[in-house]
């Protein structure tokens, strides 16, 4: 049912944006804008759903819940660099978007170091000597 709603909000918004776009091209950006943000606030209940299943698989397993909370930063940030980068593309702007997303890449290497070099000491742990 979420996902018919989505549609239909899309659909509005297209048709809003086709109308408005030839007489006020800013307003037709402001309701693309708008639009997204309004479909990323629908899906903040779900995505503190999965957040909450995955805490309690972790706690459940022994897993340190510092490497989830990593990972689930690494993609909370390729999310929003996206969302961000289309958002710009939507005005115009490849530019600045594509800065975005290499923004968003190189802080996602930066969080993944720790989890990058546990990986690797416990592989050495596992070679034999």
């Amino acid at each position: 049912m979420e996902m018919i709603q989505v549609i239909g909000l899309g659909l509005i918004a297209t048709v809003l944006i086709l109308v408005v776009k030839e007489q006020k091209p800013m307003f037709a950006f402001l309701i693309a804008a708008a639009t997204g943000i309004l479909i990323f606030l629908m899906l903040v209940g779900k995505i503190g759903s999965v957040v909450e299943v995955l805490e309690r698989i972790a706690e459940s397993s022994g897993i340190d819940l510092i490497y989830l909370k990593t990972v689930l930063k690494i993609i909370g940030i390729a999310y929003i660099a996206e969302f961000g980068a289309q958002v710009v593309k939507d005005a115009g702007q490849d530019s600045i978007a594509s800065k975005i997303e290499l923004t968003g890449k190189v802080l996602i290497m930066v969080l993944a170091i720790p989890i990058i070099s546990i990986i690797i000491e416990t592989v050495m742990k596992l070679m034999p000597t």
